[in-house]
């Protein structure tokens, strides 16, 4: 079997989507599967990552050819809006688009059941739900990077820490809100800043965040990010699945997040704690419980447990069963 797994604009896109497109082809070496990252007709699969032009145009022949058509659906509307400038006037109009060309494929693979949920308002399409899944051998050794990454960002224990792109959809609100609220101790928010693609409101944000808060730009080795930080906070209002916090649980960190649809998945007081109010008051009083490390400990070697389900290894025979269903 050859797969033509094509992801469009892969010189430019980061992030989430980039990330996922990487753990995709290391469980295809896994699985021994022979394929291509161009796109062709030349294949028995062609799957693709991102619905642009040359996507669709590829994924038309290959309906007429015969060639079954396997599309991820990283991207809905719901997540695209408060990303970068422009990106809220473009939601509305993107709807529709993703309606016809994810229509356009024999399957539809979706990174958690909510984003199926959503994914089956748009189309009649199969979904199958496949995690992003976690790259666990990326993250060996992160220990050791922890005297190191501390003293770069002069950064205390216990940091209360995010990791991704600085967003205003991932909580950034919430996040500069919790580090003016709570002054004794340091936020961490590791990961691209982008400042020429954000909008005002983001960047004023940025900027008049307080001394305890730290943007630290893009970080060399991610690794860091996970020894440095003791406590992973992810405020954020939207989410496909979220690869970082497959990582931080990983990395055996506590989880806090927000009481959305997408972490129904999760057990609040088991793996993680969950705040359900939409100000920042509910996460300023779980971050004052999580100054309990015996609560940290607990939490984070739960999380690290549960994580044991999304690694590649396990993940990556969904896919072979996939491409076995559609061919």
């Amino acid at each position: 079997m050859k797969i033509s797994h094509y992801f469009e604009f892969e010189d430019h896109v980061t992030g989430g989507i980039h990330e996922s497109v990487v753990h995709q082809r290391k469980m295809l070496d896994r699985l021994d599967l022979e394929y291509t990252v161009e796109p062709t007709l030349d294949a028995d699969v062609f799957h693709c990552n991102l619905m642009g032009p040359r996507s669709v145009w590829y994924a038309k022949r290959a309906r007429s050819r015969g060639v079954p058509v396997v599309a991820n659906t990283h991207v809905t509307a719901e997540d695209f809006g408060d990303s970068f400038r422009f990106t809220n006037a473009l939601a509305k109009p993107l709807s529709p688009y993703l309606r016809w060309t994810y229509g356009l494929a024999d399957a539809l693979v979706c990174p958690s059941e909510y984003n199926r949920d959503l994914i089956e308002t748009y189309t009649d399409v199969p979904t199958t739900v496949i995690s992003n899944g976690v790259d666990r051998e990326k993250l060996e050794g992160f220990e050791s990077l922890e005297a190191e990454y501390r003293e770069r960002y002069d950064l205390s224990p216990p940091t209360v820490f995010l990791v991704g792109h600085v967003i205003k959809r991932k909580g950034l609100e919430t996040f500069v809100e919790l580090a003016r609220r709570l002054p004794g101790l340091d936020f961490a928010w590791f990961g691209p800043l982008d400042l020429s693609l954000k909008g005002r409101e983001t960047t004023n944000l940025i900027e008049d965040a307080p001394d305890n808060c730290t943007f630290t730009g893009f970080v060399d080795d991610i690794r860091g990010a996970y020894a440095a930080g003791d406590i992973f906070c992810f405020p954020t209002h939207e989410e496909n699945e979220g690869i970082a916090l497959l990582e931080a649980m990983t990395a055996g960190k506590p989880l806090l997040v927000r009481d959305i649809e997408t972490f129904s998945w999760l057990e609040d007081g088991e793996d993680c704690l969950k705040v359900a109010d939409a100000g920042a008051d509910g996460f300023a009083n779980a971050l004052e419980r999580l100054k309990d490390p015996t609560l940290r400990n607990r939490l984070g070697t739960n999380a690290a447990r549960r994580s044991e389900a999304f690694s590649l290894s396990t993940v990556a025979n969904r896919y072979r069963s996939l491409y076995d269903e559609v061919c």
